[in-house]
C-alpha cells in the first residue's frame, strides 16, 4: 500500500481524510472553478484555439493532477506562458483556429505529457535548475508584453497579424489604426479599469466573472454583437469525448523542440508555486512525482479535447487562501467545470472577445518585474546583462529563441566560471592561526619563499590548466620579487570534488616542484578527495607527512626544519647542488624535462645531517 500511495499521493490522504478540512476544500474548489472559467476561455483564445478548449483542459486534467501530485495546494489548468507557447509553436505549422491548428494542439499536449512523464520517471527534476533567475526574469517579462500586445486586437476590434515579435505587433498596429473599433475598445478598456479594481480594492473577489458577467449581459442587453463587437459563440454543450490526436513522425519531430520548452517552462512556473506554499504550510515536495501528475494531467488533457497546462501562480495563490487543504479541492473544480459544460455552455454566447482579452492582459502585466533588473545591477551586473539578453532577444526574435539563448549564455557563463575558478593568497592575521586572502587583508602575515593559496572550486578536468597556471605564475611572481618560492601549500578546504584529470594534475605539479626544489603541502583535503587521491597513489608518492589539518601545521612543517640555521637557501633559493636541486627560476626557464637535475650520491645522502623530527599534526588518510 505504501508503494502504491508514493505513485499516487491521493490515496494517503483520502484514507485519511479529516472531516474539518471539507468546507475548506469545498469553497476553495468553487473559487477557483468561478475564477478558471473565464481565465481557460481567455488562455485558450490566447493560444489561438477556441474558448471551449479551454474549458475541455480544466476538466479531466485538475482531476488528475489532484491524484498524481505531491502538492495539495496547486490549481492545474491552463495558463498565460503555455497557451502563448501553444500559439507560437503550432503556429508555426498551421492557421490559428483550423481543424488542422486544433489536432496540433491536442497532439502537443499528448506529447508534452509524455516527455514529463518520462522525465518524472528518470528523476530529471533537477533540469529545471538549469533556468536561472536572471534568464526567467527576462524570459517572463518579455513573454507577458508579448502576451499583452497580442490581445490587442481583440481588445480594439483590429485584424492584426499574428506574432511572438513586438516589433512586428507595434507596426502592424500603427498601419492599420484606423481600423480601431470604438465600440470594442470601450469594452475592453472597460473591463481593464474593472479587472484593475478589484485586483486592488477587492483582491479577494473574482473580478474576472464580474467582468464576463457584466460584458455578457452589456452585448445582450444592447445587442452590441449586431454592431461588429465580436463574441466567444456558440459553446459545444456536454463534456469532451475521448479524442487520438495526429502521431506521424514527421509531426512529432516538428513539435518536440516547443514541446520540451513548454514541458521545461510549465515545470518550473508550477514547481515554483507548489514549494512556496509547501514551505508555508510545512510539508515536502517530490519535484520527481510533480513531474509525473503534471505529465498525467497534460495527457489526459490532450486526450479529451484540451491543450497543455500547468499550476498557475495566481489561482493557486487563490486556491491556497480559500482554504485548501487538499487535492479535493482541485476534484471539486474539475466537477464544476464539467457541470458547466453540460449545462450552461448558452450563458457564454454574448460573452464578448473583447473582455478575455483585457482578463488576460491584466493577469499577465502583473509578471513583468521592472524591480529585479535594478537590483541584479546593484548587485551581480553579469546577471543584470543576462536578464536584458534574454529580454531582447524573446520581444525581438521569438519565445523558444529567448529561453533557449537564455540558458545557453548562462551556462556558457557558468563553463568559465569554472575553468577560472576564484583563487586566493593567504597570509596569518597577527596573533591568529587564521588565514585570509592578503588583497582583502593587507595586514596579514606572509614569510618570504612560502607561498599559501585557497582554490574555491571543485577540481576537476574543466579548470585542471587554470590550477596549473597559477602555481607557475606564483612560482615566477617569486623570482621577478626577488623571493624565490621554496613552499607551496594549498588551502584544499574549498575542493568538495576531484576528478581523474584533476588527480594527475596535482601528481604532475608535485613532481615539478619537486623537481624545483619547492615543498608541497595540501591542507584541510575533505574526506571524498582524500579518497580518491589515496586510491590513485597520489597520498602515497607525496607523503602523509605533506597532508595537514590545518595551514598552520604545514607552514610549521616548513618553517621549523630551518629555524636556527642559515637562511640564505630559503630566503634566496640557489641552488642546492649537495640535493641535487635546482632554482625555481631555472627550472621554468628550461622546463621540467630539460631541467637538468643531478642525483645525489648515496654517501651525500648518508653523509646529509639529519633534521630534528618536530611533532607535526598530519591528516590521518583513513580518517
Amino acid at each position: 500500500m505504501k508503494a502504491i500511495t508514493r505513485w499516487v499521493p491521493a490515496l494517503g490522504w483520502l484514507r485519511d481524510y479529516k472531516r474539518e478540512n471539507l468546507r475548506g476544500d469545498m469553497v476553495a474548489g468553487l473559487t477557483v472553478a468561478i475564477m478558471l472559467i473565464p481565465q481557460g476561455m481567455a488562455y485558450a483564445m490566447l493560444a489561438g484555439l477556441p474558448p471551449y478548449v479551454g474549458l475541455y483542459a480544466s476538466v479531466l486534467p485538475p482531476f488528475l493532477y489532484a491524484l498524481f501530485g505531491s502538492s495539495r495546494q496547486l490549481a492545474f489548468g491552463p495558463v498565460a506562458m503555455d497557451s502563448l507557447l501553444v500559439a507560437t509553436g503550432v503556429g508555426a505549422m498551421a492557421l490559428a483556429g483550423s481543424k488542422d491548428y486544433i489536432v496540433l494542439a491536442l497532439t502537443l499536449g499528448v506529447l508534452v505529457g509524455v516527455l514529463q512523464i518520462a522525465m518524472g520517471l528518470m528523476r530529471l527534476g533537477f533540469l529545471v535548475n538549469f533556468l536561472s533567475r536572471p534568464v526567467i526574469s527576462g524570459f517572463t517579462s518579455a513573454a507577458a508584453l508579448i502576451i499583452g500586445l497580442s490581445q490587442l486586437k481583440h481588445l480594439v476590434g483590429m485584424d492584426l497579424k499574428r506574432s511572438n515579435q513586438i516589433h512586428v505587433i507595434v507596426a502592424d498596429v500603427f498601419q492599420k489604426i484606423g481600423t480601431l473599433h470604438l465600440l470594442t475598445l470601450i469594452i475592453g478598456l472597460s473591463s481593464v479599469a474593472l479587472l484593475v479594481a478589484f485586483k486592488k480594492f477587492l483582491p479577494k473577489w473574482p473580478g474576472a466573472l464580474f467582468a464576463v458577467l457584466l460584458g455578457t449581459l452589456a452585448v445582450w442587453l444592447f445587442g452590441l454583437h449586431h454592431q461588429k463587437v465580436q463574441i466567444v459563440g456558440t459553446v459545444p454543450a456536454g463534456l469532451p469525448g475521448l479524442t487520438l490526436p495526429r502521431y506521424d513522425w514527421a509531426t512529432i519531430q516538428k513539435l518536440i523542440p516547443i514541446a520540451l520548452t513548454i514541458s521545461l517552462v510549465a515545470f518550473l512556473e508550477a514547481i515554483s508555486v507548489a514549494r512556496a506554499i509547501a514551505t508555508r504550510r510545512r510539508y515536502a515536495i517530490d519535484a520527481n512525482q510533480e513531474l509525473i501528475a503534471m505529465g498525467m494531467a497534460n495527457l489526459g488533457g490532450g486526450l479529451t479535447g484540451g491543450y497543455p497546462g500547468t499550476g498557475g501562480f495566481s489561482r493557486s495563490a487563490v486556491n491556497d487562501q480559500a482554504g485548501a487543504e487538499t487535492g479535493l479541492a482541485s476534484m471539486i473544480t474539475s466537477v464544476l467545470i464539467a457541470l458547466t459544460l453540460m449545462f450552461f455552455t448558452p450563458l457564454f454566447y454574448f460573452l464578448p472577445k473583447a473582455v478575455l482579452a483585457s482578463i488576460v492582459m491584466v493577469a499577465v502585466f502583473g509578471l513583468i518585474d521592472l524591480k529585479e533588473p535594478v537590483r541584479l545591477w546593484k548587485v551581480k551586473r553579469a546577471d543584470a546583462l543576462l536578464l536584458l539578453l534574454t529580454f531582447v532577444v524573446t520581444l525581438t526574435v521569438g519565445i523558444q529563441q529567448g529561453i533557449f539563448v537564455g540558458v545557453g549564455v548562462s551556462l556558457l557563463l557558468f563553463i568559465g566560471r569554472s575553468t577560472r575558478p576564484h583563487t586566493a593568497v593567504l597570509g596569518r592575521l597577527k596573533g591568529t592561526d587564521i588565514y585570509r586572502n592578503i588583497e582583502r587583508f593587507p595586514e596579514v602575515e606572509t614569510w618570504p619563499g612560502v607561498v599559501i593559496f585557497r582554490l574555491d572550486a571543485s577540481f576537476y578536468f574543466a579548470n585542471v590548466a587554470f590550477f596549473k597556471e597559477t602555481v607557475h605564475e606564483l612560482l615566477l611572481k617569486g623570482e621577478q620579487d626577488g623571493k624565490p618560492v621554496k613552499a607551496v601549500i594549498v588551502d584544499a578546504s574549498g575542493i568538495n570534488f576531484v576528478d581523474s584529470s584533476a588527480e594527475e594534475a596535482l601528481q604532475e605539479v608535485a613532481r615539478e616542484l619537486k623537481e624545483a626544489g619547492v615543498a608541497f603541502y595540501l591542507s584541510g583535503v575533505k574526506g571524498p578527495v582524500r579518497d580518491v587521491l589515496r586510491r590513485s597513489g597520489f597520498c602515497a608518492m607525496l607523503g602523509e607527512e605533506h597532508f595537514t589539518f590545518r595551514i598552520q601545521d604545514a607552514v610549521d612543517a616548513v618553517l621549523e626544519p630551518h629555524q636556527g640555521e642559515p637562511q640564505a637557501i630559503f630566503e634566496t633559493g640557489l641552488v642546492n647542488q649537495r640535493a641535487g636541486t635546482v632554482s625555481v627560476g631555472a627550472y621554468l626557464a628550461s622546463g621540467a624535462e630539460s631541467a637538468a637535475v643531478d642525483e645525489p650520491a648515496e654517501e651525500d645522502l648518508q653523509a646529509a645531517p639529519k633534521k630534528e623530527e618536530k611533532d607535526i599534526q598530519t591528516v590521518s588518510l583513513d580518517s
